[in-house]
């Protein structure tokens, strides 16, 4: 297996090299996800916690008081603690809406999210659409390969053919939200939901696991955690034990 330092020779989108070099300088592989309806207290948290972390995963449309300086605010702390931000968007109509939805609207999401993701589910243009979009702004993809909610409709058989999809926008997509490592090839970067220290589940489907399952026995490279850390009484503590446990495991499965 190739080392994160190793593997960013193998990137052809910015986002990732950017990703890996930050993961390395700040020994994390932890994005959080920060799933609240208040612009205040997310940014409250971003800044809790943007030292631990890698990436800043949001839902921009559940915030109950979005405004354009909220963005700016946002921006300011990815700069000050060294995170990329991800919008959790999941873009699955065709081209042309996706397109639109993200650059337009109230939202701009091409304007300030480093990272985005869709499903393969409409096709490959979805992606071009996508890519029109965010390669002028050095912007990056994630495709949704599987997913950590029970019963979920992608199999291996969709997963393959995303895979596919991907190999054909090496410069816009980078990588996947699965559950499993999914190629050999080291360019792809795998980032795993539903990541927690108790790997039991919710009550609407969401089904956890451990971050060393996650990394070692699986092969994915970031964490994303929400409620582990959210629901913590210290959020930056729970960050940091998040942290540790992830770059342990995955230096453990350098070696």
């Amino acid at each position: 297996m190739k080392s994160f330092s190793e593997r960013i020779a193998f990137c052809k989108n910015p986002v990732a090299k950017k990703l890996l070099t930050l993961m390395l300088e700040k020994q994390s592989n932890l994005a959080f996800s920060v799933d609240v309806t208040a612009a205040e207290k997310l940014l409250a948290l971003a800044d809790q916690v943007g030292r631990e972390i890698c990436i800043l995963k949001t839902h921009i449309d559940i915030l109950e008081d979005f405004s354009p300086a909220f963005i700016a605010d946002l921006r300011k702390l990815a700069d000050k603690h060294k995170f990329l931000i991800f919008e959790d968007r999941k873009f699955a109509d065709i081209g042309h809406t996706v397109k639109l939805q993200y650059e337009k609207g109230i939202y701009h999401i091409a304007d300030w999210a480093d990272m985005v993701n869709a499903h393969a589910l409409p096709g490959p243009g979805i992606i071009k659409a996508l890519s029109e979009a965010g390669v002028p702004k050095n912007r990056g993809l994630l495709l949704l390969a599987e997913m950590s909610s029970e019963k979920n409709l992608l199999d291996a058989n969709y997963a393959k053919k995303t895979l596919a999809f991907a190999e054909q926008f090496p410069e816009f997509v980078f990588g996947f939200i699965s559950q499993n490592k999914l190629s050999d090839n080291p360019a792809w970067i795998y980032l795993t939901p539903g990541v927690q220290f108790q790997a039991k589940g919710d009550t609407l489907g969401q089904q956890y696991v451990t971050p060393e399952k996650a990394i070692i026995e699986n092969g994915v490279d970031v964490i994303i955690v929400g409620r582990g850390i959210l629901q913590a009484k210290d959020p930056a503590a729970a960050a940091k034990l998040y942290r540790e446990a992830g770059w342990k495991a995955y230096l453990d499965r350098c070696t």
